[in-house]
């Protein structure tokens, strides 16, 4: 039985022409500044995101860890989201190891944060009560609310009111290039008002390993004493980042044909009773569509789709009420076909479960 996964496009494999570079990669001892291929790569992702630096490190989370470290101090209060992977999906890593505090700024369906609530959200600067606000944290695309592409718009009003505050703004940038095939633009324009950004190489890029964490050169100084005291520091990673130099000259344009299979994915599914999902939310490679629990729940659904060879992933949502979500992503091992039979056994998964 052929299987379907549609989980994450951090299922991805890195390509044939990966595999030859990081056999052929140039390496040396990263700590020091000596790994060729490494500068290389940070010095093409900090050029691509606008910045004037870059540092490798193991993945997004860390990369969101190490700038919220750099950007912070104990007792820092930071404005994050309501449906931020930052929040949901990092296992609390900001009170853990930072000792800093999150606050919920409202997102909006689109994942926007609300503009009212998060010029309403910032600290006092006097008393001794009050923990300074010094961090405002955005997620482009943003993953809880259909891998939403975020405007430049949005991002330089976000901006604008954190810097106005006295505060600095990171953006958890995972899918950044997924952003700008979406809105057409380059992503260096989307992010040209943050301090900070992350990208991932794991996802769609197809890259093995790692992601990049961008900002000024002072601030990457910063972040790499961070990443060291993480245990993150790496020796020949030239290796890793001879297959992200690749991810990043060869992957990013074939993202378009992920967003298409995800479009036609949505509208196939869109007329399945039971399932709750507007196609016209769908902007880039995330499907989510909601289950109706009085039929059944998410993970019998996600238990029968396995059965037939689908993967999936789930979870519980806040947007629409606390509803129950089920999320399929595409990616570079989805082709139209896999995308048509997917969507025929999740028919027929609810037809089933309709009947019973």
């Amino acid at each position: 039985m052929k299987i379907i996964d549609l989980r994450s496009d951090t299922q991805t494999q890195p390509t044939e022409q990966m595999r030859k570079a990081m056999y052929a990669a140039e390496v040396g001892d990263d700590v020091a500044g000596e790994d060729k291929s490494m500068n290389a790569l940070e010095e093409k992702a900090a050029r691509l995101i606008g910045k004037e630096s870059a540092m490798f490190v193991t993945s997004g989370t860390q990369g969101n860890l190490v700038a919220i470290l750099s950007h912070c101090s104990k007792a820092d209060e930071i404005l994050v989201g309501s449906e931020s992977h930052i929040f949901w999906n990092e296992n609390a890593a900001v009170s853990s190891l930072v000792g800093a505090q999150t606050r919920m700024v409202n997102n909006e369906t689109d994942g926007t944060l609300n503009i009212e609530h998060l010029t309403t959200s910032f600290r006092p600067s006097s008393g001794p009560q009050f923990p300074y606000t010094t961090l405002v944290c955005l997620e482009n695309t943003h993953n809880r609310c259909n891998g939403a592409a975020i405007s430049p718009e949005h991002t330089s009003a976000v901006a604008k009111i954190t810097h106005d505050n006295g505060a600095a703004l990171h953006i958890d940038g995972a899918r950044i290039f997924n952003a700008a095939i979406a809105l057409e633009t380059d992503a260096s324009y989307i992010v040209r008002d943050a301090d900070s950004v992350t990208f991932c190489l794991s996802k769609g890029l197809s890259g093995p390993v790692g992601s990049l964490l961008c900002g000024s050169k002072e601030f990457i100084e910063t972040a790499r004493k961070w990443r060291r005291m993480l245990g993150a520091g790496m020796r020949q990673a030239g290796s890793l980042a001879a297959a992200g130099i690749v991810a990043l000259d060869e992957m990013i344009d074939r993202l378009s044909i992920d967003h298409d299979n995800a479009n036609i994915l949505a509208n196939n599914i869109s007329n399945i009773p039971g399932i709750t999902i507007d196609p016209a939310n769908i902007q880039t490679n995330i499907v989510i569509f909601e289950v109706d629990n009085k039929l059944t729940n998410t993970a019998i659904v996600v238990n029968r789709l396995k059965e037939k060879g689908v993967l999936v992933s789930t979870y519980f949502g806040v947007i629409s009420g606390g509803g129950s979500f089920i999320r399929m992503v595409t990616h570079r091992h989805i082709n139209r076909n896999d995308i048509d039979e997917a969507s025929k056994i999740l028919r027929s998964v609810m037809a089933d479960l309709r009947q019973t």
